[in-house]
């Protein structure tokens, strides 16, 4: 298989995308609008001590990121969390991550009795009492959760969880997009609390699995990488390189055009009528290739393919995003005493600003090691719904953080360095209806020969789903070029 095909968006997705090409046989040019690769995955520093600046952890009970980063040369750098341990800072005091939980939503009431009042846990019970519900296709998990068993439960546990994972709202989160096990087992069992144990029968979720996606914490469930996980992304940018792709950065793409097949191109992507090929202008220049793999955030899909597939651009412009911020503190370790576990999570319903603080020192094994005198801790800000707080500047946003800090760990040390990253519409969000909405994108764009779409939109916010849905998308273009190859050449052999 010789067809050239061009990968749109150097973002993780984009870029397994490549390397699974790569290693069909194709011919790759990756285009990239910005000075970098890697998307929301960013390795930093702070005084010296090496750290993530965006995603700092990847759940490993998928195997998509563990065996990328080990087929790139990084499986020996894969390092799990120095603890599992992490708390929930509710009603002024930080509180013992809950055990017994699928997503924040309990099995037993009693797992809950440090979390929630005693009104709150006689309201989680009465969904054993209450009569089955009717499910439709889908639901907000939030508001089936408060209907079930309380609106605390949900204030308390699953919105900064789950929340946590989309930077979103529960109360508007789908069921069936966030959290499928659950929302099976709720169709077929009477009550939300059998459901529940039907899932953790199923080992489909834990405590520390929901710990971890909120915002890296605890859990064996996650990985690190020594170094940073925002050094992925340029392994795998290495690895296609030295199989012979092409990596362009500052080239961001503006045009997007279907073409007809020169007739000394035979092999070029087809169907019924005429076999047509790809136009892609970035930067100034035209490239001609046999299939395209966008994997960019929604906006740009849908502008660049208002023209040649306006319905499935419609349903992408419609897609919602939320915007946050990571301020990354370093502080003397000697002004730091007595933090417990790999940090905490905040429920927003407490009016507080941070929503979430990760302490890289006692979290990572590698931070410490790399950095023994200073003690480093990030906080989040904003979700959807929240842009103002991104807008804030620096000295605010460290301020604010410090204020929220010193009010939940009793943190009363100044910070030796400050960094603040800003994720300007970086989480999509998977409101009721997404994955239907997700189907009518790939139905539409099916009809396009040589086009397949990837990334955070389409099969999860983590970094295992997005990888999963750059290889779904290398692995129809490659299936599709073969076929059409094969139709035009009977007996031509697969791609190596």
């Amino acid at each position: 298989m010789n067809a050239h095909v061009v990968v749109v968006g150097g973002g993780i997705a984009g870029l397994a995308a490549a390397h699974r090409l790569l290693s069909a046989g194709a011919r790759v040019t990756l285009l990239e609008g910005g000075d970098r690769v890697g998307g929301k995955l960013l390795a930093g520093e702070i005084a010296g001590a090496p750290v993530d600046l965006g995603a700092e952890s990847l759940l490993a009970r998928r195997p998509e990121a563990v065996a990328l980063a080990r087929a790139v040369g990084l499986g020996d750098r894969l390092r799990p969390p120095a603890t599992t341990t992490a708390s929930v800072w509710s009603r002024g005091t930080l509180r013992p991550m809950p055990k017994g939980h699928v997503m924040g939503v309990p099995g037993d009431a009693a797992a809950l009795a440090d979390l929630l009042s005693e009104e709150g846990l006689r309201r989680v019970e009465r969904d054993r009492a209450l009569p089955p519900a009717e499910i439709g296709e889908d639901i907000a998990i939030g508001a089936y959760v408060a209907d079930r068993m309380g609106h605390e439960v949900v204030d308390r546990l699953v919105e900064p969880l789950l929340g946590g994972v989309y930077a979103g709202d529960a109360y508007r989160i789908s069921m069936r997009a966030a959290v499928p096990a659950l929302f099976a087992a709720a169709r077929t069992h009477a009550t939300l609390t059998e459901a529940v144990h039907a899932v953790q029968r199923a080992g489909a979720a834990t405590p520390s699995d929901a710990a971890g996606a909120a915002t890296g914490l605890g859990g064996s469930a996650f990985m690190g990488i020594e170094g940073g996980i925002g050094t992925l992304p340029t392994a795998v940018a290495a690895a296609i390189r030295a199989a012979g792709g092409e990596i362009l950065t500052h080239a961001p793409v503006t045009e997007l055009r279907r073409i007809p097949a020169a007739p000394e191109s035979p092999d070029a992507v087809g169907g019924p009528g005429p076999a047509t090929r790809w136009r892609v202008v970035a930067g100034g220049r035209s490239v001609v290739a046999d299939a395209v793999v966008l994997a960019t955030p929604a906006w740009a899909a849908a502008e660049l393919l208002g023209h040649e597939a306006p319905r499935a651009a419609g349903e992408l412009g419609a897609v919602e995003y939320a915007s946050m911020a990571l301020v990354t503190l370093a502080f003397r370790r000697s002004d730091v005493q007595g933090l417990p576990g790999s940090g905490f999570l905040v429920p927003p319903v407490d009016g507080h600003t941070i929503k979430a603080s990760t302490f890289s020192s006692q979290k990572w094994q590698w931070v410490s090691d790399a950095a023994p005198d200073l003690f480093v801790l990030r906080t989040s800000v904003g979700r959807y719904g929240e842009e103002e707080q991104i807008l804030r500047d620096d000295a605010d946003l460290v301020e604010a953080s410090l204020k929220d800090l010193g009010a939940a760990a009793g943190l009363t040390a100044r910070p030796v360095a400050t960094t603040v990253t800003r994720w300007t519409d970086g989480l999509p969000q998977y409101p009721v209806g997404h994955l239907a909405r997700v189907a009518r994108v790939r139905e539409a764009v099916a009809e396009l020969p040589g086009l397949r779409l990837a990334g955070a939109v389409y099969e999860g916010v983590g970094i295992p789903a997005c990888i999963a849905s750059g290889h779904r998308a290398a692995d129809e273009i490659a299936d599709e070029i073969i076929a059409t190859s094969e139709t035009t050449h009977p007996g031509a052999g697969h791609c190596p």
